[in-house]
């Protein structure tokens, strides 16, 4: 991958300016890692051998003294065969590499250890790890970690090279004379609202996607000053609680999302504890301090696709240039669903599995209600297709997207492009410790409204960090796609031919890219 180069502030950017990763460190001063080197200091003679034969720089030195060794970036036992490995040139015996006694206990089945840590590799360097840790799989035992890519072994245009490819997602494709909407990587970021995430959270997300010519919405908490600068690369969200919706938050945006059901809690609709609601987040949603706000289930005005099209048609009135996008969750119907939204007028459909949401949404819910959403991606699909509407609307997928294997197959699958959310803040270092709606929120200052706990993280490093998860994600897709001999994502559009899934493939498959 390209070497870092300085950095052209965000206020001046320009969409399609490249961009080359920064070096983005952990906030924490001993990163978590997979491995723990230990050196015991009683044997430890000081001579340095250790930082002179390293070369991933997990050990150093200031003068005559031995750091502590910095073990996130360490090989791990992978490194035993290796001729530079510490362990066996330490002429004291001080050092020892095993598993850290941490590491098990990190993420769930769907963001497991592994994934976690190498996304706050991709998040500080814009690479993928050289660390024996799986940067494209959970351990959820179904859904997207049942698929593999069936790569062809050699193709006569396998010559590709990246520049050659193209990354870019087309918004509207009606043909209805709104404006032409282009982003150059084909996803965009979920609704995250004020409230539910920090404010510092929000403009990390933000000021990333202007650097990626893309979107971010801003979920149901309303449309705060601080992202007035922002507004071509902002998606407003109309939800059913109706939280800051207003005409001019309406008029300043390219987008507006209707979210219609949520597909971490479909039927339940949305709860903000009132620990979160602070002055701030209250007078954005006009309610009161310290209360408690819920938004319903439904939108109590929609009981048809005439109700549904009079909302599009109202948001189409009041902002001529505006698209509009249905964010809808997954149930047994929802072929016809997206069917309806499109003969309503939307531009965008938008598909949210269960798989996604933060820490607030209750496991009974995503693992209980709706269609796993790799089984929706290719029903609405190939319904789409069967009525000749396919070419006319923008496919979206999202709910549980946790990395660029995960973009990759559900474009083939049959999306157009995914929102993604939750990697966003996996790449701030979130832990996924499921505390999100609790009390003051996030400890590490990601999904909270504690001015405390807020200012543990900075616009800047956060913008960092998920522009450089961004850079790494983009140059994955890139190899899949050359390995598949396209030169376009969307030539990637439903081909499921190139996907294996592993309950019904009878042979041992390896997608990994690091052959």
């Amino acid at each position: 991958m390209a070497q870092p180069q300085k950095v052209i502030p965000i206020e001046s950017w320009e969409p399609g300016q490249p961009w080359e990763p920064v070096p983005t460190p952990s906030r924490f001063r001993n990163p978590l890692s997979k491995f723990r080197v230990w050196r015991d200091e009683s044997k430890c003679i000081k001579c340095g051998k250790c930082v002179e034969v390293c070369p991933y720089g997990v050990h150093t030195k200031s003068g005559s003294y031995i750091r502590r060794p910095k073990s996130y970036k360490c090989l791990g036992l992978a490194c035993q065969d290796k001729e530079f490995y510490c362990v066996n040139k330490c002429p004291a015996h001080a050092l020892k590499v095993s598993i850290h006694p941490v590491y098990g206990t990190l993420g769930d089945s769907r963001w497991t250890p592994d994934l976690l840590l190498s996304t706050w590799w991709q998040a500080e360097t814009g690479e993928l790890s050289y660390t024996d840790v799986d940067y494209r799989l959970g351990a959820s035992g179904g859904g997207f970690d049942k698929l593999r890519f069936l790569f062809p072994k050699a193709r006569p245009d396998f010559q590709l090279s990246h520049d050659e490819i193209s990354l870019d997602l087309e918004i509207n494709r009606r043909g209805d004379g709104r404006p032409q909407i282009k982003f150059s990587v084909p996803w965009y970021g979920g609704g995250m609202s004020f409230g539910s995430v920090s404010i510092n959270t929000i403009l990390s997300r933000i000021r990333a996607a202007v650097r990626f010519n893309t979107m971010v919405s801003t979920g149901e908490g309303g449309y705060p000053e601080a992202l007035y600068p922002y507004d071509h690369n902002i998606i407003t969200q109309v939800a059913t609680g109706l939280f800051g919706v207003r005409e001019e938050t309406i008029q300043r945006v390219r987008m507006v999302e209707f979210k219609y059901a949520q597909g971490a809690k479909p039927g339940l609709g949305g709860h903000l504890l009132g620990d979160k609601v602070t002055p701030a987040v209250a007078r954005m949603r006009e309610s009161m301090p310290g209360s408690a706000l819920f938004s319903p289930f439904p939108f109590h005005s929609v009981y048809s696709v005439e109700d549904h099209k009079k909302h599009i048609d109202w948001i189409k009135e009041i902002n001529p240039r505006a698209l509009v996008s249905v964010k809808v969750s997954t149930p047994t119907d929802v072929d016809m669903v997206a069917v309806g939204s499109y003969y309503a007028g939307a531009h965008i459909v938008q598909l949210d599995g269960s798989y996604g949401g933060t820490g607030a949404a209750p496991d009974i819910a995503k693992k209980n209600i709706a269609m796993p959403v790799e089984y929706a991606i290719p029903k609405v699909h190939q319904f789409l297709r069967a009525e000749g509407i396919r070419d006319h609307v923008t496919l979206i997928a999202s709910g549980g997207i946790r990395s660029a294997f995960d973009v990759a197959k559900a474009i083939a699958l049959g999306a157009d492009g995914v929102q993604i959310g939750t990697a966003d803040l996996v790449a701030l270092e979130c832990l996924r410790c499921h505390n999100c709606e609790s009390g003051r929120g996030c400890a590490r200052g990601i999904a909270t409204t504690d001015p405390e706990l807020v200012d543990l993280m900075t616009i800047e490093w956060g913008t960092n960090r998920i522009s450089n998860m961004y850079y790494a994600w983009t140059w994955v897709l890139k190899e899949i796609l050359r390995r598949l001999g396209l030169r376009s994502i969307r030539e990637l559009v439903g081909r499921t031919d190139v996907l294996a899934h592993l309950d019904y493939f009878d042979r041992p498959v390896d997608d990994s890219l690091r052959r």
